[in-house]
């Protein structure tokens, strides 16, 4: 495939300028490309073979991913998540710098997906490279160091996790038998207020500042708690404003 304009380079160069893209970096778009007939033992080597990668590295890569006992299994009798796992271990198998994965955890149980978490980090604790695509935000949250968001094929944002989650406005929720009188003084006040079934949701301010108010109007309070911003809130933040 070519692209119709621009360029992307890795490590400074274009893909095919590389000198040995396969020990540079590695890949994972989706969980297929495995001849089903195959052993994955086998379909390693002959990745390994092509991409001049030293064969002791396939028993490696497969105890890496947790494949060692399944390593004479045919691919065709894999599940889901044993086929993103052996994904996973074709692209390590040059030991290369970059690693660019699309969806990893797809298809992998709670325990998978955790195991995953703790083996991107330490990849990364190498110094290596590892750039997720993902639309699992709670669990890009948990895993990455910094974020990139597009949105309709475009730049959106790019900072820290906790840097985003600081830029978008922070929200209380509040729940209150005198509802009505609650929302007219935190209004006057110049509060937002969005309604959450029997709950009010306060942005502008802070807690601390609602159950003052709430005191002072002689408001019983039933709940008052600060909501925890969330990477996919600032997705929704910066994606969806211009749409309303």
């Amino acid at each position: 495939m070519r692209a119709n304009s621009g360029q992307a380079t890795i490590l400074g160069q274009r893909y095919k300028e590389l000198e040995r893209p396969f020990c540079q970096v590695g890949a994972v778009l989706e969980a297929s490309g495995f001849h089903p007939g195959r052993k994955a033992r086998n379909h390693l080597r002959v990745l390994a073979r092509a991409g001049r990668a030293p064969e002791t590295r396939v028993d490696e890569v497969l105890k890496i991913v947790g494949l060692e006992g399944a390593a004479k299994k045919r691919v065709g009798a894999y599940s889901l998540g044993m086929r993103q796992r052996l994904a996973l271990a074709s692209a390590l198998l040059g030991d290369p710098g970059v690693l660019i994965l699309d969806e990893p955890a797809n298809g992998l149980d709670p325990e998978g997906i955790r195991w995953l978490r703790d083996l991107l980090r330490s990849l990364a604790a190498e110094g290596r490279a590892v750039l997720i695509s993902s639309h699992v935000l709670a669990e890009v949250e948990q895993t990455v160091d910094e974020v990139v968001i597009i949105n309709k094929g475009k730049f959106v944002a790019h900072g820290s996790v906790e840097s985003l989650t600081r830029s978008v406005e922070g929200r209380v929720r509040v729940r209150s038998p005198q509802a009505a009188k609650l929302r007219k003084q935190l209004v006057k006040a110049g509060l937002k207020i969005d309604v959450d079934g029997d709950a009010l949701l306060v942005a502008g301010g802070p807690s601390s500042q609602i159950g003052e108010i709430a005191a002072k109007s002689q408001v019983v309070l039933h709940e008052l708690t600060p909501i925890t911003t969330q990477l996919e809130d600032v997705f929704f933040a910066l994606t969806t404003d211009g749409e309303k």
